[in-house]
């Protein structure tokens, strides 16, 4: 599918068309959602370059991500897709950009790109201008960067706040096993953004060093160095973000092992004050002939009150050392 954003005097039209469809009159942007390879071809010959295919965009060298190509900047780069999904995902996405239009490919929906359409659709001034058409794309992306991370972070204060005020109870595995795999999610996805905010970090300072190449103005070379400059303080949060999940997993984990290690010596403990009577019943269950208190009439009880006896007395000494 192909998505057209056209310009005119007065507003910023989409308009939604196939391969067969003539580029329309005023176009200073496509939008390749998933194209065949007559759509393809179509955009090719309206860019006047070939369109990196699904294997090129997925390449890891930068050099293979951003160049210059026949006079326009081909730039690659990831997207979070659905931010709300328990398990993020990304998708890349390349933009060529010329000076007098620009167009991106992409395989997954992208709430960035519907950002930014809407942005475009509603500027007053310079929406027939790709350069910046082209910065409000990237702004968009920002934004959804930003937007992320701060989701992550609330997720974060959530959590910490549930494990350092009402505790985790390491007796139900389930609430135990949620939060760890709670904090693992959140660790996923900001890994994920860390990447996006790499490969943006690397796309805008070519695209400052290579201005020229699509004819940005100063005012949109000022634009773009500052929103590198916000996509590094993300990344910086980011980072940050992460310190601080392994501070909380690990922080949870050592709550827990306390909790456990209290029950164990409980345990310990309860061992111990009966171990006295144990052994008292142990001497009195001994089959010897000569035993002078089978004989005793008041033997029976005068055992069971030294067992009480004994383990009061236990009982009593390790709650004075508060061990109970």
């Amino acid at each position: 599918m192909i998505n057209a954003c056209c310009a005119n005097d007065k507003s910023v039209s989409v308009h939604a068309m196939g391969a067969e469809d003539p580029i329309p009159e005023g176009a200073i942007w496509l939008d390749l959602v998933t194209p065949d390879a007559n759509e393809r071809a179509a955009a090719e010959a309206w860019l006047g370059l070939a369109i990196p295919t699904r294997e090129e965009m997925a390449a890891i060298e930068t050099s293979e991500r951003l160049y210059e190509d026949a006079g326009a900047l081909v730039m690659t780069t990831l997207l979070p897709m659905n931010v709300r999904a328990p398990d993020l995902k990304t998708s890349a996405l390349t933009i060529v950009a010329r000076r007098d239009r620009i167009a991106t490919l992409r395989h997954a929906d992208s709430q960035s790109i519907a950002v930014a359409v809407h942005r475009l659709q509603g500027t007053v001034e310079g929406g027939r201008d790709p350069g910046n058409a082209l910065l409000i794309l990237l702004d968009a992306i920002a934004d959804r960067a930003a937007d992320v991370i701060e989701e992550a972070s609330a997720e974060f204060d959530s959590i910490a706040s549930h494990v350092f005020g009402e505790g985790v109870d390491s007796r139900k595995s389930a609430e135990y096993k949620g939060m760890i795999q709670r904090i693992g999610k959140i660790g996923l996805k900001v890994a994920r953004m860390h990447d996006v905010c790499g490969s943006l970090e690397r796309l805008f300072l070519f695209l400052s060093a290579h201005a020229k190449t699509v004819a940005l103005t100063s005012q949109q070379k000022t634009l773009c160095k500052t929103l590198g400059r916000d996509i590094r303080s993300i990344r910086e949060h980011a980072d940050a973000l992460d310190a601080k999940l392994n501070f909380l997993l690990d922080a949870t984990v050592g709550l827990v092992n306390l909790e456990q290690n209290q029950i164990i010596k409980i345990f310990s403990v309860l061992a111990v004050v009966f171990l006295p009577p144990t052994l008292i019943a142990s001497i009195y269950g001994m089959n010897f002939e000569i035993m002078p208190e089978l004989q005793w009439a008041w033997g029976y009880p005068f055992s069971i009150v030294v067992m009480i006896v004994s383990v009061a007395l236990n009982f009593l000494y390790f709650r004075w050392k508060k061990l109970l």
